[in-house]
């Protein structure tokens, strides 16, 4: 009873706190509130087996696939860490100003805004961090999260193969690979699941209404895991990029990421075929590494009888280049760095379907919200898809938006747009062109399509800018 009375209490405060809220109550009488799920995986683009990509070794999200919605066309509104999480757990898009990179803390940007996992703790819900989720941890920490913010010692580039460090590098990193005979426990992302787990069983025993975040680290750079994951792969059939050239008319300022070059590269060369494999071959190794964790996190709400009252959310913070015009990362507005995987699953709603429906980042805050009946501030930019989840098969945007430091981009069902801040442009028809190969923006054919996107552009600036 005090539970549901402190629980009460926290939603009339939010409830007050929100100008203009959507009135909306949390509990029906006799009904426990919907739990949340969030994980969050950094680096990880649409890679997965259950997005078209048989070569990755994903059983775990393949399945838990299956009992979901899987959207084919999400897309994160900052191609970088930092940025990417502010604004999703925010529901504000970026401006030329704010949410520019992977050192943007919400907190400083957009200092009054309420972050989602603080709705569901204003509304009574226990709130979790565990991992990386928030990229610095104590970023609105007390307004967002029941206790501090969890994160296992020594971080993501945590080394066990005493070759590894042989090099140092000016940056202190040192080899971008390792594959030692390991257990699964020694690295990060083996205790951030573990914590997880640890948590739902506490929740199980408490009956607490809870808002989990779980973020795990891999498949981000260092491409290190255990040397299992490893053999899952023939290194000689690992498929390379057949485009390692830049586009065709490409702008002055289209440029990729330089974080892969602060590791050592060992014995490898970069841009030669043998490197192109080691690097898609450490980025599998992880995908299947950090699968397996979230497969034993997923089980575990199963095994505790959680599952069938809880949304599970799996979401990728940006895309990612596998060597595709010779980039490696993130740090660009070409669909590689801007679709992110994003499986969402509620109990009694469809599953097993995937719609092609835009979506962006941002969308995850209201819609959350929206399943557990929770008011949203007037402010934020996001637009529920609960609807889709009942329906994969409607459309939902006309475009979704995303920006990074010199470049504002616009996707649509068949094209991506760039204008950078010097003028130049980007346009690829990806209907005939999916994979970004030649840039057509100056072609007289596409003068439509380049008007509706500067226009589209414009109005997506204008609400950006409309948050003060």
């Amino acid at each position: 009873m005090k539970r549901l009375f402190i629980y009460g209490l926290g939603l009339l405060t939010f409830l007050s706190s929100c100008k203009n809220g959507k009135e909306k109550t949390t509990v029906v009488k006799g009904q426990k509130p919907m739990n949340v799920l969030f994980i969050a995986i950094d680096d990880l683009r649409p890679e997965l087996s259950c997005y078209g990509a048989p070569q990755v070794k994903s059983p775990n999200i393949d399945q838990f696939a299956k009992e979901a919605i899987v959207f084919n066309r999400a897309y994160c509104n900052v191609p970088v860490c930092g940025a990417s999480r502010a604004s999703l757990l925010t529901s504000i898009l970026p401006t030329k100003n704010r949410f520019i990179d992977y050192t943007a803390k919400a907190q400083e940007d957009v200092p009054n805004a309420k972050t989602l996992p603080g709705i569901f703790k204003a509304a009574g819900y226990t709130s979790i961090s565990n991992g990386k989720i928030f990229h610095y941890n104590k970023d609105v920490q007390e307004a967002s999260w029941s206790e501090n913010p969890w994160m296992p010692k020594g971080g993501h580039r945590v080394s066990y193969d005493p070759t590894t460090n042989d090099v140092i590098m000016k940056s202190g990193n040192g080899r971008i690979y390792e594959a030692p005979e390991v257990d699964d426990s020694v690295y990060s992302d083996y205790k951030i699941a573990q914590k997880t787990i640890s948590d739902l069983r506490k929740f199980k025993a408490s009956g607490e209404s809870f808002f989990m975040a779980c973020g795990f680290f891999r498949p981000h750079m260092p491409f290190y895991a255990p040397k299992k994951y490893w053999d899952l792969y023939n290194r000689d059939s690992v498929e390379v990029a057949d485009n390692r050239h830049l586009p065709e008319n490409a702008p002055k300022l289209l440029r990729s990421s330089g974080e892969f070059k602060s590791y050592s590269f060992g014995d490898y060369k970069p841009n030669t075929n043998e490197f192109h494999k080691m690097m898609r071959h450490g980025y599998y190794a992880c995908v299947s590494y950090v699968d397996q964790l979230v497969g034993e996190v997923l089980q575990e709400l199963e095994t505790l009888g959680l599952a069938e009252n809880t949304i599970v959310v799996l979401w990728g913070d940006h895309g990612w280049h596998l060597g595709e015009h010779e980039f490696w990362g993130k740090h660009n507005t070409l669909h590689n760095a801007l679709q992110v995987p994003l499986i969402v699953k509620v109990p009694g709603k469809v599953k097993g379907e995937q719609t092609e429906a835009l979506v962006e980042s941002v969308d995850i805050y209201p819609t959350l919200c929206d399943l557990a009946n929770l008011a949203t501030p007037d402010y934020i930019m996001g637009k529920s898809f609960k609807a889709i989840l009942d329906n994969p098969k409607q459309t939902f945007r006309k475009n979704v938006y995303a920006r990074f430091k010199v470049a504002d981009a616009i996707v649509t069902e068949n094209f991506t747009y760039s204008l950078y801040e010097n003028g130049e442009e980007m346009l690829y028809n990806r209907k005939l062109d999916p994979e970004e190969n030649k840039n057509v923006a100056a072609d007289a054919n596409y003068n439509k399509v380049i008007k509706g996107m500067r226009n589209a552009l414009k109005i997506k600036q204008k609400q950006a800018k409309s948050y003060k």
